[in-house]
């Protein structure tokens, strides 16, 4: 056995159920290995960011790592939006890069890169001096690293990169996975600091982040929230959300700055709950980073490697409210629109018509304030886009798909952040895989031309305009997407796009939708 068939049954053994490829020549011994061990699916994707997102996807609806498999270094720096975006949401993940043999290395072959540098900016964990005799060891050490909870927004990618001469020399075989990592319970003082804060203050509120956005952390919190009236709020981009009808009912923190100082306004106490203090997305001159209001005292009950369901059953036993009521997202009929597209009538097109136990994968504007809209119509998994980097939503449609084949999946894409991994589709249509993408086509960079207007900006000049302005020449998405293998239609009205978005999830497979309106944050 050579050391790439090793070194994948090992991540078999562990729990890897899917490799997302784009692979080159210095991966051919682990093409070959993955031939030779179909436990490990293998889901090829035409560009390496589609990859990346893919294996997030995964993550977040699985809580295991997928692995990715990339071709050296130009390979892994196309996929690194998406790995930036996956070391936000601390979503697990195996980077297996190729790289030349040692003895290639120092001839400065044309594709040879500092690769350890660059793996860098988005790695827990980095190994990259593997051998045959330890490269199934060093997998089994990665699938370990993806499950430790790392401090602050480190994440849980972990990167092998394997030099060729690793995968086809001799091994002595598969290893023995690890034990799994369990998170760090905190001390009873963290508990009672809280206990006495809320006690004192039954207008504090709670901000529950990473695992204390998990509906059983987020249960204990509402269970206090009717005892001491605490309000309770998510981030703004939570990694994953589970709402709907009979779920706990919480608040989004919203994006712009005044809109957050807004929602905390007359806020005494913050209490952090896996997450850290608000800060703005991006710098405004004379604005604070930091989003709460003056003299709100900030304390915290758990950091985002600590185990917040714990410690939030904790904390409600202690405060006398394990045995109250929870509030829940009630079900609600919302009619279906009529007349020309905008953002009121495609938002509520979408919460319409959102199928049962859907999973949503936004990287849009729209998307995003789809969200409050569709809690109550259907239970959701929602995954957002937590670190910024558009084109993350089509590929975490793939991951939310491959991982969770009985869930109809709906990905909610700007027409800006689709262009930048509109290869995805072709992932969809070659596995037939159950997503609805909708495309909100309104021919602009819509939240640049929003961003200018905050500088004061009244009059945006010629070539500014054209900077923010996708519309020449315009895209013909449902074309593309049938180039791609997926079918799909356009819509300009309300009546249209209901009809459209209520065909594709009585159909199996992929289908694409292009939303014609005039969409703005």
């Amino acid at each position: 056995m050579n050391g790439a068939t090793a070194l994948i049954n090992t991540l078999a053994d562990c729990g890897v159920e899917f490799c997302i490829a784009n692979p080159g020549t210095s991966e051919m011994h682990l093409v070959q290995a993955l031939d030779a061990v179909p436990r490990v699916k293998s889901v090829l994707a035409l560009f390496e960011g589609v990859c990346t997102g893919a294996a997030d996807g995964i993550g977040r609806m699985t809580g295991k790592p997928a692995a990715t498999l990339l071709h050296l270094g130009p390979g892994m720096a196309n996929g690194i939006a998406n790995l930036h975006n996956a070391r936000r949401a601390n979503s697990p993940m195996i980077n297996i890069i190729g790289n030349h043999p040692n003895f290639h290395v120092g001839h400065d072959a044309p594709l040879t890169s500092n690769i350890d540098t660059l793996a860098q900016n988005f790695s827990c964990w980095i190994k990259s001096e593997s051998t045959a005799d330890s490269l199934a060891q060093d997998g089994a050490d990665a699938f370990t690293a993806t499950l430790r909870q790392s401090a602050g927004s480190t994440g849980q990618i972990a990167t092998l990169i394997m030099g060729a001469d690793a995968a086809w020399g001799d091994s002595p075989g598969p290893v023995t996975p690890n034990a799994i990592p369990q998170r760090a319970k905190v001390e009873e003082a963290a508990i009672e600091d809280v206990a006495k804060v809320i006690e004192a203050d039954g207008s504090a509120v709670f901000l529950l982040e990473h695992h204390g956005a998990e509906q059983s952390a987020m249960t204990a919190a509402s269970k206090i929230a009717t005892k001491y009236g605490c309000k309770m709020f998510n981030g703004t981009f939570p990694a994953r959300v589970d709402g709907g009808p009979g779920r706990v009912a919480i608040d989004r923190l919203p994006y712009f700055p005044e809109q957050v100082f807004s929602a905390l306004d007359g806020v005494q106490n913050l209490i952090l709950v896996g997450g850290s203090i608000p800060v703005s997305f991006f710098a405004y001159r004379d604005k604070p980073a930091q989003l709460i209001p003056e003299g709100c005292k900030v304390t915290r009950l758990t950091n985002v490697e600590e185990d917040a369901i714990d410690a939030m059953e904790r904390l409600a036993e202690r405060l006398g409210a394990s045995k109250e009521t929870i509030t829940t997202f009630e079900k609600k009929e919302i009619g279906k629109p009529s007349g020309e597209l905008n953002t009121k009538t495609i938002i509520q097109s979408l919460a319409s018509t959102l199928p049962e136990n859907v999973v949503v994968c936004t990287d849009s504007g729209g998307g995003n304030a789809a969200y409050p809209f569709c809690q109550n119509t259907s239970q959701n998994n929602w995954l957002s886009l937590t670190g910024g980097a558009i084109g993350q939503g089509g590929p975490c449609s793939v991951g939310a798909a491959l991982a969770c084949p009985d869930q109809r999946v709906l990905a909610m894409l700007g027409d800006g952040g689709a262009a930048y991994t509109i290869q995805a589709l072709w992932t969809q249509a070659r596995e037939n895989l159950d997503v609805t993408t909708v495309i909100f086509a309104n021919n602009s960079y819509n939240i640049l031309d929003v961003e200018y207007g905050r500088l004061g900006v009244t009059e945006v000049g010629d070539i500014a305009a054209s900077l923010f302005d996708i519309g020449n020449p315009s895209i013909d998405w449902v074309a593309l997407a049938k180039g791609f293998g997926v079918p799909g239609g356009k819509a300009d009205t309300g009546e249209e796009l209901c009809a459209l978005l209520e065909q594709s999830y009585g159909t199996p497979g992929p289908f694409i939708i292009q939303a014609n309106g005039e969409i703005k944050r």
